[in-house]
């Protein structure tokens, strides 16, 4: 069954990346949720997409920058103004709210423009402190990042984020010892055969930003394993209109 996966929450009706969107997912029925993670400037892993919180908030500044305690004065709801209490949770934060639901948690190591040394040690830390480890997928386009998270816990699933058409992306993926793939969903149109072709090698297939129906239903068709959406309560209305369960 393919499940459903809120990304950044249920981010198509409440801000980004807080725990209100985090909270609206698990009211939607998702089955998982998707999330960045940064450090502060304090080494403080904390929830965030953008290097820097200009778009999102109503301050400006780089993560890299700012304290924990400095980023938390701001509110982040400038896509959303109706939720005016709405702030950047820390990894840990987040984890609270979601470990009594059973939710999973895709976990985006957003270390492409910052290398932020350490931070797999700190994120595997976290959820081995939290009992979430059997949990969390952690994900990046960094792919060292993964192989960095492999070399520390081996029982750690981690997926290979990419938004290119790459040739025989599965053949990548099982070199580098990788468990998925996380495309961009464009990526099944120029390999439709990619998830039967990783799921001979035990690899899954997560593909992400899928928001409008004809391309969740392209995926479905595809046998995703994984679909991250802005809007869960869509996606899981369609797989229980294929006959799916939801």
């Amino acid at each position: 069954m393919m499940t459903i996966c809120a990304h950044r929450g249920a981010s198509g009706y409440a801000p980004e990346n807080t725990l209100e969107a985090f909270e609206l997912a698990v009211q939607q029925g998702a089955h998982g949720v998707e999330l960045d993670v940064q450090l502060t400037r304090d080494k403080e892993l904390i929830v965030i997409h953008d290097e820097r919180i200009d778009r999102v908030s109503d301050g400006i500044g780089a993560v890299t920058d700012l304290t924990l305690a400095e980023i938390k004065r701001h509110v982040f709801n400038r896509t959303h103004p109706q939720y005016e209490g709405a702030r950047a949770p820390t990894l840990r934060e987040v984890y609270e709210l979601l470990k009594p639901t059973g939710l999973y948690v895709n976990v985006e190591l957003k270390n492409s423009a910052n290398p932020y040394p350490g931070m797999e040690e700190k994120c595997l830390e976290l959820a081995a402190q939290m009992g979430m480890e059997d949990r969390v997928v952690y994900s990046s386009f960094q792919h060292n990042s993964m192989m960095r998270v492999k070399e520390l816990n081996a029982q750690a699933t981690c997926g290979l984020l990419y938004a290119c058409v790459m040739v025989r992306p599965w053949e990548y993926a099982a070199a580098l010892g990788a468990d998925a793939l996380h495309p961009l969903y464009t990526e099944l149109l120029f390999n439709p055969d990619e998830c039967a072709q990783a799921h001979a090698k035990g690899i899954q297939v997560n593909v992400w930003t899928v928001n409008d129906e004809r391309n969740m239903r392209m995926c479905l068709e595809a046998g995703a394993d994984m679909l991250i959406t802005n809007f869960p309560d869509r996606a899981l209305d369609l797989i229980k209109m294929a006959g799916g369960q939801g």
